[in-house]
């Protein structure tokens, strides 16, 4: 009869959960340490390009078309490289934020975000079918109106030309597994957004999730495709989920899942 595996003593997990305390915190400072060189140090090479490039448009106005083209292409792609690494810090950023998690509700960022929308485009027609009465959800205000005005806005870009835009958001309560495991695992709504845009084949969603993943060119959709990963993000920092399914020139579908505000779960 084989003898029982010994358990590890206390003071054996409590050394080992430091030193995994010790390298998680190394790793924090090497991606704090790479965040500064992304938002400082590459920035001066860039304004250079940039800075000279504007001089030798502004000495030299008549430059034969095809070097001016090739100008005109270096300052594009240097602004595209800025806006970059813009977003890659502010990816990072996120990581270290400080949540202020209190009860959002849903429904009244969301018509409110539709309405900054519509503004910024009054051209497009767009039927919003946003449902009000979404329970609140327990979640950083700041940070949930960034996921909604990327997901909303994805929606719009994505779907003009049709007609008329349609975009709706619905929920549904996911109760808590069972009443003992919901102090672990409490109740989620679970957040539907739909559009009639483009969509996408199925076996492509995983590259949405990607640092620069794009499933359409730019020409055709503005963007730098980090919207979709900062909001996956953001999302797991609250406790909550995304996922997105579609299909080609069908649209698309998002589902959401926050933890509900503990004042009604």
């Amino acid at each position: 009869m084989s003898a029982p595996s010994e358990q590890p003593h206390p003071h054996q997990l409590i050394q080992e959960l430091a030193q995994l305390q010790r390298q998680l915190d190394a790793s924090r400072a090497e991606l704090q340490e790479f965040t500064y060189v992304v938002s400082h140090d590459l920035r001066a090479p860039l304004r250079h390009i940039q800075a000279y490039a504007q001089i030798i448009a502004e000495d030299w106005p008549e430059l034969p078309d095809e070097l001016a083209s090739h100008l005109g292409t270096i300052r594009q792609s240097a602004q595209l490289l800025t806006r970059q690494l813009d977003g890659l810090a502010q990816l990072s950023r996120l990581g270290s934020q400080v949540l202020d998690l209190q009860p959002v509700f849903v429904g009244t960022l969301a018509r409110e975000v539709a309405d900054e929308l519509a503004a910024l485009h009054p051209d497009v027609d767009v039927l919003w079918q946003l449902a009000d009465d979404v329970p609140p959800v327990q979640a950083d205000p700041c940070l949930m109106r960034q996921v909604l005005q990327q997901l909303l806005g994805n929606a719009l870009k994505f779907s003009r030309g049709r007609a008329p835009v349609q975009i709706a958001l619905g929920w549904q309560l996911e109760p808590a597994p069972s009443a003992e495991a919901e102090a672990a695992a409490p109740a989620s709504i679970r957040l539907t957004l739909r559009d009639n845009g483009v969509g996408f084949r199925p076996e492509q969603a995983q590259a949405l999730f990607k640092v620069f993943g794009r499933l359409h060119p730019a020409c055709e959709f503005e963007g730098l495709g980090l919207g979709l990963l900062l909001c996956r993000r953001i999302l797991e920092r609250l406790g909550g989920a995304i996922q997105i399914t579609a299909t080609p020139d069908q649209g698309c579908e998002v589902t959401v899942c926050l933890p509900v505000a503990p004042d009604i779960s």
